[in-house]
């Protein structure tokens, strides 16, 4: 893949994401601000999935093999 395509590629996104946002029309310490906060929220965001997802598909699995007729667990 040619650099120069993937630059431009990378550049159009960051374009997308600031019309999407409208942070373009804010000052640059604005904006240096509002990509602080946006960064550590989506990774507070993904952070608490990857942790907590796992667990509740865990559980949901158990409770509904339970539910259906799931092979009972041996009590010795």
């Amino acid at each position: 893949m040619d650099v120069k395509r993937v630059k431009d590629y990378l550049y159009w996104l960051y374009y997308q994401y600031q019309l999407i946002t409208c942070s373009y029309v804010l000052e640059p310490w604005e904006q240096s601000m509002f990509h602080t906060v946006t960064v550590t929220v989506l990774a507070m965001v993904l952070y608490t999935a990857y942790v907590f997802i796992p667990i509740h598909i865990r559980l949901a699995f158990e409770f509904f093999s339970q539910i259906f007729g799931g092979q009972p667990e041996s009590t010795v």
